[in-house]
């Protein structure tokens, strides 16, 4: 049996006879001093494991977010019509979505940018409009009743229900309408004499010879066919009629039926107009027309990301640059790697299947509420993330509350165009030996310049997604290192403490020594 004498032997930690340990002036301020060493090293120590350590690097994105990128914006056109405005996408993968009405929100607009109305909804099958095959190769000739600006108050004032077709002579549409148009009208006037039934006429407005009177009536499409009725001028919106507009087809049978349909509410006898009512078959093709020239563009559109996979980055990097470091091998790498960052667009112009535009007149002058791209983080998120600010780059919506007007120093035709450079940036936690991802979000610059076009003006934003995602990394200390640190703390301080006391202890001794022998 081991003995305990044999177990104390092995003792670290032995005890010294309090009647021998003797309490001194200098050990006591010693120990003093050390104390405080110690609470103000650990004060330090709690500090730094209580603070998050950040680094930031480049790594190829993980597109842990799907294949497809969320842009989402809010762009209002002071001078755009909500009737014509289209919104498209297109990426390097021969995508192209054009007039996406799905996500998209257009509320009319006037050049304060203030709400004129509700939100307008696009008409749909534009493209498939009947146009009839009316021409003027037979021997009928048919007249119409041409209107000018002091004509056009008149009959508006007059006429229950006055149908105006606004034209342009060299368009292409207007040209295919006007027999129609013209053969309708003739029939309009034969079934309700103008003369004694004041109930319904059919005018046209030649937008070249007057163009004060399109432009009040907010025409931006040739050919536009406007219903005005009467008294509707009693109830003005922000300083216009209020009136509709006709999206059917364009042959003379459903011209005509579109009249009848108008005059049904209508009775001959007491000529009571009932403002508001449309039969059911007139109101798939006549709605209410914009009461302003502008357009607010808001929601958001999916693109497909134009990046190359990690697979293909890596194994790239691993043939050019492994392989060799020539001047012949690299630029083949740029040349492939450039053909992975062709950018994807985004496009808001005027656009329809039956109508043309004038792009003399056309003005695509626009202020951005806001751009960004990705998931939005919520501002409590930003609030509650305010210790990331200084690592993040602040430029998830640069464009925001930037205005791009255009005050015909370009002269006509005028596209502009916004560049931008989207990179992705993520900031993970790293607790319990697993990451948690924070906030993912895509920073941006941006660039923008004007260009003449070939065809009608546009708003373009280019957008050139980086392969590189940028990750911003939370390390805290485990509480393993903070306790080790401690005690490093602790046994260091007093054993230096000790230390000092013994060699001031025998310091004192050697020179009391040295004083007793001069003495003798």
């Amino acid at each position: 049996m081991v003995s305990t004498t044999k177990i104390k032997s092995v003792d670290f930690y032995r005890k010294i006879p309090r009647d021998l340990t003797e309490a001194s002036l200098s050990g006591a301020g010693l120990s003093i001093v050390a104390a405080l060493a110690m609470l103000f090293l650990f004060g330090m120590e709690l500090s730094s494991y209580l603070a998050i350590n950040t680094s930031t690097s480049v790594i190829v994105d993980k597109s842990s977010d799907g294949d497809f990128l969320d842009i989402d914006f809010n762009i209002s056109f002071p001078a755009l019509s909500c009737e014509f405005a289209s919104v498209d996408v297109s990426d390097v993968f021969g995508t192209h979505r054009l007039n996406i009405t799905k996500t998209i929100k257009k509320v009319p607009i006037d050049p304060h940018l203030r709400a004129t109305a509700a939100e307008f909804h696009s008409s749909s099958g534009l493209h498939l409009i009947n146009h009839g095959d009316e021409d003027h190769g037979d021997n009928s000739t048919y007249a119409d009743i041409p209107l000018t600006g002091a004509a056009f108050e008149k009959f508006t004032h007059h006429f229950q229900i006055l149908v105006v077709n606004f034209y342009a002579p060299w368009c292409y549409w207007s040209n295919r309408l006007k027999p129609s148009w013209e053969k309708a009208s003739q029939i309009t006037r034969e079934r309700y004499n103008p003369g004694t039934d004041d109930r319904v006429l059919l005018g046209s407005v030649d937008c070249t010879q007057e163009p004060t009177l399109c432009k009040s009536n907010h025409i931006q499409g040739y050919p536009s066919i406007r219903i005005f009725r009467k008294g509707s001028d009693l109830r003005e919106d922000h300083g216009n009629h209020e009136h509709e507009s006709y999206y059917g087809d364009r042959d003379t049978d459903s011209l005509v039926k579109m009249v009848e349909e108008l005059l049904k509410p209508i009775k001959k006898e007491d000529h009571k107009l009932a403002l508001d009512g449309k039969s059911d078959n007139a109101a798939s093709t006549i709605k209410k027309a914009p009461v302003s020239g502008g357009c607010r563009i808001e929601g958001y559109v999916r693109a497909k990301k134009v990046e190359m996979s990690n697979v293909q980055f890596y194994d790239m990097l691993d043939y050019f640059f492994l392989a060799s470091f020539s001047f012949c091998l690299l630029v083949p790498f740029c040349l492939l790697y450039c053909l992975f960052q062709v950018p994807g667009e985004l496009v808001i112009s005027a656009h329809s299947g039956a109508h043309s535009f004038d792009a003399s007149q056309m003005n695509m002058s626009h202020i951005v509420t806001h751009l960004s791209f990705g998931t939005m983080v919520s501002e409590r998120l930003w609030t509650d993330m305010k210790r990331l600010l200084p690592y993040l780059g602040q430029s998830h919506d640069r464009m925001n509350g930037k205005s791009f007007i255009n005050q015909r120093k370009f002269d006509v035709n005028v596209t502009i165009e916004h560049y931008l450079q989207i990179v992705k940036t993520e900031v993970i936690s790293r607790r319990s030996g697993k990451e948690h991802s924070l906030i993912e979000e895509y920073e941006y610059t941006a660039h923008s310049s004007v260009a003449h076009s070939y065809h009608y003006p546009e708003a373009k934003f280019h957008f050139e997604l980086s392969p590189m995602q940028v990750l911003i990394s939370e390390n805290p200390k485990s509480f393993s290192h903070f306790i080790t640190n401690v005690c490093a703390i602790i046994g260091g301080v007093f054993t230096v403490a000790g230390i000092l006391d013994s060699i001031f202890q025998n310091t004192v001794r050697m020179v009391k020594k040295i004083e007793l022998g001069k003495n003798i």
